[in-house]
C-alpha cells in the first residue's frame, strides 16, 4: 500500500535537480513514492533523473516525448500516482528532512480533504517566510468560507499546489488535475475549484519540523516562466477566464464573483505595470487581450471593483477599458489610442 505519492515535474533544471532529489531522499520510506516527471528536458536533467530512478527509494521516472508544460506534467504524475495522499514539489525547489512525512502525519491527524502550509521564499541568499493567509491554524475549516472577503488576501490568493497535501478522494472527484496547456497561472483555476468543491481543509505545518517550515521555494530561476516575457506569460488570461466562468456558474456567484473579478483585475494591473519585461509584440497582445477581458467581466461588478481599488491601478485599468470600448464602438484612431 502506497501511503503518499509526491509528484515532481522537471524541465531543464540541471543546476538544481540534484538538490531536489537529495531532499526527497531524506523523506524516503517504503510507503512513499516519488513520481519524477521529465517534461522533455534538453539539458542534463534526464541523465540526473535516470540515475535517481535507480538510486532513490520509491522513485518512478515518467517522461514526455514533447514539452507540455507544468500543468500537463503534474497531470501525468497524478494519473500514475497510487498513494492515498498526494503532494507536489517543483524540480528546482527543496524540502527540509521530514517535511513530507510530517505533513502526512498532520493531515492524517486532522482527517480533512487537504492541508495548506507556509513556505520559505529563497532569492539568492535572502530568505523570506510566506504565510498562508488564513488566521486559524491547526483546525478543520470549510474551504468555501476561506475564499472571501473580496478586498483582502485570502486562501485562493495562495495558489501554490506544492504548499500542501491532498487526499486521493479529491482526485477521484476531478478536483486535483490542472487545465492542460496552461503555461502560467495553472494553479489559479485549480485553487479556486478546490475551495469551491472540497469539503474540508486546514492550515498546518509538518509535524516534527522546526518552526513548521519545511518547504523552500527558489525564486528567480532563469528558466522559470515567471522570469520570461514571452507569449506564454499571457496564459494567465485564459486561466482567469476559466476562474470567472466557473465561478459565475456557482450557486454563490453573487457573493464570489467580486473576489474573482478583483483578483483578475489586480493581476492584469500587475502585468501592465511591468510592461518593460515583455517583448513588444507580446505587450501589444497583452493590452488587446486584457482590454477584451475587461469587457467580458460582469460590468456592475467591475465598476464596483475599480471604485474600490487604489488610484494608480484603477486609472490604468479604466484607461484600458476605455480603449476597448472605443475600439468596439468604432472610435477614431486618437480615441482608441488614448
Amino acid at each position: 500500500m502506497v501511503k503518499l505519492s509526491v509528484v515532481v515535474p522537471f524541465f531543464n533544471v540541471q543546476t538544481y535537480a540534484s538538490d531536489t532529489l537529495l531532499a526527497l531522499r531524506a523523506d524516503a520510506r517504503e510507503d512513499i513514492e516519488f513520481l519524477l516527471v521529465d517534461d522533455c528536458s534538453t539539458d542534463r536533467t534526464p541523465d540526473i533523473l535516470k540515475r535517481a530512478a535507480r538510486e532513490l527509494p520509491g522513485a518512478r521516472l515518467l517522461t514526455h516525448e514533447v514539452n507540455k508544460g507544468l500543468a500537463s506534467a503534474r497531470n501525468t504524475g497524478l494519473d500514475a500516482a497510487r498513494g492515498e495522499y498526494l503532494a507536489f514539489l517543483d524540480g528546482d525547489d527543496w524540502t527540509a528532512p521530514g517535511h513530507f512525512t510530517g505533513l502526512l502525519a498532520a493531515i492524517e491527524e486532522l482527517g480533512c480533504d487537504f492541508v495548506r502550509t507556509d513556505h520559505v521564499v529563497c532569492t539568492g541568499k535572502a530568505r523570506k517566510i510566506a504565510r498562508v493567509p488564513v488566521g486559524r491554524r491547526g483546525v478543520v475549516l470549510k474551504p468555501r468560507e476561506a475564499i472571501l472577503p473580496a478586498d483582502r488576501s485570502t486562501s485562493v490568493d495562495y495558489p501554490y499546489a506544492w504548499a500542501g497535501m491532498y487526499h486521493r478522494r479529491l482526485a477521484e472527484r476531478g478536483l486535483l488535475h490542472f487545465t492542460d496547456g496552461l503555461r502560467t497561472a495553472e494553479d489559479r483555476p485549480w485553487i479556486w475549484r478546490l475551495h469551491r468543491e472540497a469539503e474540508s481543509f486546514a492550515v498546518t505545518g509538518p509535524r516534527g519540523v522546526p518552526g513548521g517550515l519545511g518547504l523552500f521555494y527558489r525564486r528567480g530561476v532563469a528558466t522559470s516562466l515567471t522570469q520570461i516575457g514571452d507569449v506564454r506569460q499571457l496564459d494567465f488570461l485564459r486561466a482567469f477566464d476559466q476562474v470567472l466562468g466557473e465561478t459565475a456558474a456557482d450557486p454563490d456567484a453573487d457573493r464570489l464573483l467580486p473576489k474573482a473579478v478583483r483578483t483578475y483585475c489586480a493581476i492584469i494591473a500587475h502585468h501592465l505595470g511591468n510592461a518593460d519585461r515583455f517583448e513588444p509584440a507580446v505587450l501589444r497582445q497583452l493590452r488587446t487581450r486584457a482590454a477584451a477581458a475587461l469587457r467580458r467581466m460582469p460590468q456592475p461588478v467591475l465598476d464596483a471593483t475599480l471604485d474600490a481599488m487604489d488610484a494608480e491601478r484603477a486609472v490604468r485599468l479604466r484607461r484600458l477599458r476605455r480603449r476597448a470600448g472605443a475600439a468596439q464602438g468604432g472610435g477614431t484612431r486618437a480615441e482608441v489610442a488614448a
